[in-house]
């Protein structure tokens, strides 16, 4: 069964990461309300009455996997997606793993207590 989610995962991200990248999420569209988008030097800026307007770049927009891409390819976002679940999975196995031992070291046996 694990192994089931695990491939339902990596498919998510490997395919509908290519419909989803091309509109902005929740949080951006309705933080961009009331604001007018103009080009100012070959970047767009927002202006008017919205948080949008107030908001600066992130310090890791020039990382690796910054925007759903790999290195800034745009049309690498199915592997973007890939690399971040796989990423996820691994930091996840590892925490499990040392509180699974964390817990077992401390005398407590393992499983549902009374």
């Amino acid at each position: 069964m694990l192994i089931l989610f695990a491939v339902a995962a990596f498919l998510c991200a490997g395919v509908l990461s290519y419909l989803a990248d091309s509109s902005p999420d929740g949080l951006e569209a309705a933080t961009a309300r009331g604001c007018a988008v103009a080009e100012v030097d070959g970047s767009t800026v927002m202006t008017g009455e919205c948080p949008a307007s107030e908001a600066a770049d992130h310090p890791w927009d020039t990382g690796p996997l910054a925007g759903y891409t790999v290195a800034g390819h745009t049309g690498a976002t199915g592997v973007a997606g890939v690399l971040g679940v796989a990423a996820t999975t691994v930091v996840a196995t590892i925490l499990f793993r040392l509180l699974v031992r964390r817990r077992g070291a401390s005398g407590n046996p393992p499983g549902p207590q009374p």
